[in-house]
């Protein structure tokens, strides 16, 4: 029994006629794994500079027009206008304005814990302070979206709060005097 087992085993090894079935099975998810991935990041790294884009020239008109008092809404306008790819970005996209004090810097308290605004309550601002003049202002930028796959690669290793996944954008300013 074992000799015979031998012999069919040593035929098998010196065979190489037949199909590549294994290899192929084991090979497929790993490269469908990669590609899935590869989409995800090329995709997530397009958002990321569409919404550091929108906020660095949001941040440019605050700066170049002093005095004005902008909203919360009328600076979010103003990012989802400049970024322009972000999908529903007016309903996904939370802004936090935090003067700094630069004499005791202390950086900011961890991550926005209420970055996206898709609950049916609305909850209130989580910070929007506009600066005294010559006060230098961090503004954070969440956006908040859904991952084109979700259940496989990188969409499925993103940090997903509610069931998205968030991206920040940061950016600071010097509050002119008016």
């Amino acid at each position: 029994m074992i000799t015979g087992m031998n012999k069919f085993l040593q035929r098998f090894r010196r065979e190489e006629s037949g199909n590549m079935t294994v290899e192929f099975a084991l090979a497929i998810p790993l490269v469908f794994g990669i590609f899935l991935s590869t989409t995800e990041m090329g995709i997530y790294t397009m958002r990321q500079m569409f919404l550091d884009r929108g906020v660095d020239m949001a941040v440019r008109n605050v700066r170049l027009n002093t005095g004005q008092n902008l909203s919360h809404a009328d600076l979010r306008d103003q990012v989802c206008n400049f970024a322009g790819f972000l999908a529903d970005c007016e309903n996904e996209l939370t802004l936090t304005l935090t003067p700094i004090e630069v004499d005791t810097y202390a950086g900011p308290s961890g991550q926005p814990s209420d970055c996206n605004n898709t609950y049916p309550v609305v909850s209130p601002l989580r910070q929007f302070t506009h600066g005294s003049e010559h006060q230098m202002v961090l503004i954070v930028a969440c956006y908040s979206f859904d991952p084109i796959f979700p259940s496989t690669g990188l969409g499925y290793a993103l940090d997903q709060e509610q069931g998205l996944s968030l991206m920040y954008g940061f950016s600071g300013f010097v509050q002119e005097p008016s």
